[in-house]
């Protein structure tokens, strides 16, 4: 800024005697755009280039005979064209840009000889002039500052104190905007100073041009500078729209406002100068160089935020809506700066080409482009702010379907993604629109655009009425199921809804979209008939497929079963949790989930239908009296009645009498009948009452008894048995234990045999015989029942 200042102080010093020698116009003088068109026509008649093209333009006549022929009308230029126009401008730019420095050391060579001209005292009056309107200017402008910085900071206290909810961000949002009021006004008031110093103390009570041309520089520049301090609020950050950290805000605001002074001083004060009192070219070529001072001073500063840059967006990284963009978000964060110099160069050659509508063009268009990114991520910022609590469903409505709230936050996802497409799609468009690479608005007046853009918003109303009406179908079927409210559905009505409730969805799935696809143009004949050659092929290829698909089917027409029935069904018995159209779901005892496709349901068994039996198979002893057995389970039955069964019970005991002899017991049945699903509590209760019965009265239940036969030899004597006992017996206590009464007769005394002569009366040996006593005795001794019995005896 202060180099700024003083290059300009030093040109209109050089300048403003020039001016002030120029006699004011008489009355009767041309307009002023006359004698600009004159002004005009005499430099270029000056320029020996410029008289000498006028004058072969000039004389040129059209061929003889036939009048000019007309200049085609070009159509729209494409973008490859515009692009091919402004390279050729850039090269031919480039190859006169050393001409254009020396015509601006000609043009300031010529500045300083009619500065050099000039009276004295003209120059040092205008000096004075010049010097007291800027000090006032500048002046009054930093005074302004001071004044408004207290104003600033008081904002910023109150947006800090705001908190980080709802009303915070509208009081935030109503601050801002007023921030940008107190630095424009700063730089109002310090304009209106200056034109109020050069009206009070002007030479003729009117403003110079040169004046007026330094006020509207000033305006321009410090305006900007303004609007670019009220986005980045270095001091301020409680009241910075832009997320940035203050290092980087201070840093934006020192490098942007830079560009902005050397930009805009030199293209309304300076180069206007140069242009007036020098040459066209030396005005050019001071342009130029600002530009091109500006765009070094554009990529210094990058390279050295480059960290910085890096380091914001890898911190914005996990936040949610850029979480999605995954790895191209990190890309950005490493090439960003080469984006940066990329586009800052672009818009320098865009400049060199076409110096008149380039810059503006580019300019406008980057505007566009911000406020089209800005407006979008409002939008994403507000949905997503909208639906993070998400979609609280009245306590009344939840009653009556309880899973409609929980269905609708699912929805969210899937709903923030279309909007996130649909908000990126518009920003593509608004995009293309801005830099003139596609007319959205143009395009869409069109018969092919407006069809387009008619067939695409009535798929979308397709897509959002079929999920509308899923959503209803889903919530009607909820509310049929809840049996808090209307009639409690039944075993047979949960199965048929659920069922209806899949095949409804799949309808819907594919009419939805046979319907969306024929509203965009796509022929969906040709689709029908090739998914019946599908269909056909399936049918061929996935037999099993069909064949579950049509026994479910059959299976659902007959009744046979329906979810919570107990079944026996593929091998499996259990609990049916869950039908579909070709397999169904049985949990079995120990709590395993089964799933069994219908082709390899053969057989169904169904415990849950009208009514069920428990079966009493009873066992006595074969001395108890049938009909007190009898009279005992009609006291069980009749003390089950008085239970909490008692209402299950259908019908009174169906007593079936005895039904088998079995080794042990007498086997009768009774039967009771409960309704369906009810029998296996009845049974268990009814169990445990008779057994108390029985007990009661002292009715035997027999339990299996085992006899030992040690066998016999030829002549009918059971072989000795002999105990093996582990501990010695002392002879007293051996006498003690021998029963009392006459001795046991010997066996007659035998002929004396030896060891190994065996037992000739049964034809086997001592070792045969020792082995088959050993094994015996084994036995015995293994049982302590058996070997305690055969001791006492």
């Amino acid at each position: 800024m202060r180099f700024l200042l003083l290059a300009l102080l030093g040109l209109w010093l050089g300048t403003a005697p020039v001016m002030a020698q120029s006699p004011p116009a008489a009355s009767g003088a041309r307009p002023a755009a006359s004698q600009a068109s004159i002004d005009e026509l005499v430099r270029v008649l000056e320029d020996e280039g410029s008289r000498r093209a006028l004058i072969e333009r000039l004389k040129a006549p059209p061929a003889a005979g036939r009048p000019a022929a007309a200049l085609p009308v070009a159509g729209e230029p494409t973008f490859a064209r515009r692009l091919a126009e402004y390279s050729q401008l850039v090269a031919e730019q480039a190859a006169a840009m050393a001409k254009q420095l020396g015509a601006l050391a000609t043009g300031l060579g010529q500045v300083l000889n009619r500065a050099d001209a000039a009276d004295d005292a003209v120059f040092w009056r205008a000096m004075l002039s010049v010097g007291l309107m800027i000090g006032v200017v500048i002046g009054g402008f930093a005074l302004l500052r001071l004044l408004t910085a207290p104003l600033l900071a008081v904002l910023d206290r109150r947006a800090a104190r705001a908190g980080t909810g709802l009303g915070a961000v509208a009081l935030r949002a109503a601050l801002v905007p007023l921030g940008l009021v107190i630095e424009l006004s700063a730089v109002l008031l310090a304009w209106a100073g200056g034109y109020f110093f050069a009206l009070l103390y002007g030479q003729t009570g009117v403003i110079a041009v040169y004046q007026t041309l330094i006020l509207n520089a000033f305006l321009t520049v410090e305006g900007g500078k303004a609007v670019v301090r009220a986005l980045l609020m270095p001091r301020q950050p409680a009241l910075r729209p832009l997320p940035l950290g203050d290092e980087g805000a201070r840093a934006w605001s020192f490098w942007l406002s830079r560009a902005a002074s050397i930009i805009g001083y030199t293209m309304m004060l300076l180069a206007p100068l140069l242009n007036s009192y020098a040459s066209a070219a030396a005005a050019q070529s001071l342009r130029l160089l600002a530009m091109l001072l500006t765009l070094v001073l554009g990529i210094l500063a990058v390279l050295r935020h480059r960290r910085a840059g890096h380091a914001w967006v890898e911190a914005r990284r996990d936040r949610r809506g850029l979480r999605a963009m995954g790895q191209a978000w990190t890309a950005l964060g490493h090439v960003w700066h080469l984006l940066a110099i990329l586009y800052m160069v672009a818009l320098f050659l865009a400049w060199v080409a076409n110096p008149r509508e380039a810059l503006f063009f580019m300019l406008r268009a980057t505007a566009q482009s911000l406020a089209v990114i800005a407006v979008a991520a409002l939008i994403l910022h507000l949905m997503r702010r909208a639906l993070a609590r998400g979609i609280a469903v009245p306590e009344a409505v939840t009653e009556r379907l309880p899973l409609l709230q929980r269905r609708l936050n699912t929805m969210i996802p899937a709903i923030l993604k279309v909007l996130r497409v649909a908000v990126l799609v518009a920003v593509a468009l608004g995009l293309l629109w801005a830099w003139k690479l596609f007319d959205l608005p143009r395009w869409l007046s069109t018969a092919g655009g407006g069809r387009f853009a008619g067939a695409l918003l009535s798929a979308g109303l397709i897509l959002l009425a079929g999920m509308l009406l899923h959503l209803a179908m889903s919530s009607w079927v909820e509310y049929r199921l809840n049996p808090n409210y209307g009639t409690v559905p039944t075993p047979r009505e949960r199965t048929l809804l659920a069922l209806f409730r899949n095949a409804a969805s799949i309808a819907l799935v594919v009419m939805v979209t046979m319907l969306a696809l024929s509203e965009i143009g796509v022929n969906i004949g040709p689709l029908l008939a090739g998914a019946g050659v599908v269909g056909l092929a399936i049918g061929f290829g996935a037999q099993k497929l069909v064949q579950d698909i049509i026994t479910g089917v059959f299976i659902q027409l007959e009744n046979a079963l329906n979810e919570g029935d107990v079944v026996a069904a593929g091998g499996v018995s259990g609990v049916v949790e869950r039908l579909t159209i070709r397999s169904l779901s049985i949990r079995d005892g120990t709590g395993t989930l089964h799933l069994i496709p219908f082709s390899a349901v053969t057989t169904v068994a169904n415990m849950m239908k009208d009514f069920g039996y428990h079966v009493a198979d009873i066992g006595v002893a074969y001395r108890e009296s049938i009909p007190a057995v009898k009279a005992a389970m009609q006291e069980a039955f009749a003390r089950l009645k008085e239970t909490e069964h008692g209402a299950n019970i259908i019908g009174e005991l169906d007593m079936q009498g005895i039904t088998s002899f079995a080794d042990s017991a007498v086997m009768l049945r009774a039967r009771i009948k409960t309704v369906a699903g009810k029998h296996w509590g009845a049974g268990r209760a009814y169990s445990e009452i008779l057994k108390e019965v029985f007990d009661a009265q002292g009715i035997e239940m027999p339990y299996p008894h085992r006899t030992l036969y040690w066998g016999e030899d030829r002549q009918g004597k059971a072989p000795p048995l002999r105990l093996l006992d582990e501990t010695p017996r002392r002879p007293a206590l051996n006498a003690q234990m021998a029963p009392a009464g006459p001795a046991a007769p010997q066996p007659p005394a035998g002929p004396e045999r030896c060891p190994g002569d065996g037992d000739p009366a049964a034809g086997r040996s001592d070792a045969e015989t020792a082995a088959e006593r050993s094994d015996a005795e084994q036995d015995v001794v293994a049982d302590p029942a058996e070997r305690a019995r055969l001791h006492r005896g």
